[in-house]
């Protein structure tokens, strides 16, 4: 039997524009699902990294540049991780694989799809001009503009991590809004890879926040802190109705 690839990448977190390791100093073992091998050991978050995480996009969101900075400079940035995408295409397809145990072939058709989204979000930022409703007054016009609407928890699941990511990520910074992401506990590694590359890209401190670990207690802080404006979570409707349970009295939006 052939060994797995060894895995050289990161195994932090990546909080407030630093990689870290989790607040307890625990780690998690990610298992190569076609042998059990372990691969490496990534931080394992809990709570209190959570509130770390969700602190510093608050305060990037209530205080830092970027709900000021223009929607075609923000699509940028976002078309800028659409490059990387591609760039990277045959090592993040490699690592997807490595993590979720799928061939390699329909990884790489993934990150196309991942590019493709990033690319399409980017590109939509500057083009959302608001939305005409009738107006009761004469001789005036009136128009719905949607604005960002704050600090986004983001919770995916084991399959297709990347390209589940993707689906929040995109959306949400073209938007304006700061986000705390959390992958599978078994299956973070693609999504630790694309932090890097949007810390490669550019984007201001505190914009975009990586907390590992598992659901029971990373992502039920994610749901109830109070600080965070939406949830987007991907995964079994039991979870999913925890969760609304949970983000009732301090959220403003839950998407599923």
């Amino acid at each position: 039997m052939n060994k797995i690839p060894k895995y050289n990448g990161k195994t932090k977190m990546f909080i407030d524009g630093t990689w870290t390791d989790s607040v307890s100093g625990e780690k998690r073992e990610i298992l190569y699902p076609c042998t059990g091998e372990v691969i490496t050991s990534v931080a394992e978050g809990n709570a209190e990294d959570v509130k770390l995480a969700v602190k510093a996009a608050r305060q990037a969101f209530d205080h830092g540049p970027w709900p000021k900075t223009p929607a075609a400079e923000r699509g940028r940035l976002v078309e800028k991780l659409a490059d990387k995408v591609e760039e990277e295409r045959e090592e993040l397809a490699q690592l997807e694989s490595l993590d979720t145990g799928k061939t390699v072939e329909e990884s790489r058709w993934d990150m196309d799809d991942i590019a493709g989204i990033f690319r399409y979000f980017g590109q939509l930022a500057d083009k959302e001009g608001g939305e005409i409703i009738q107006s009761p007054v004469p001789n005036t016009t009136s128009r719905l503009v949607r604005e960002p609407v704050g600090v986004a928890a983001q919770i995916s699941p084991w399959n297709y991590p990347l390209l589940q990511a993707s689906w929040k990520i995109a959306p949400a910074l073209a938007a304006g809004c700061t986000i705390v992401m959390k992958p599978s506990g078994i299956t973070p590694l693609t999504s630790i890879r694309i932090t890097e590359l949007a810390e490669e890209v550019g984007f201001p401190r505190g914009v975009i926040n990586l907390v590992l670990g598992s659901g029971n207690t990373v992502g039920t802080e994610m749901t109830v802190n109070p600080d965070v404006d939406m949830v987007s979570f991907t995964g079994g409707i039991v979870t999913g109705k925890k969760i609304l349970k949970a983000a009732s009295d301090t959220v403003k939006k839950v998407a599923l």
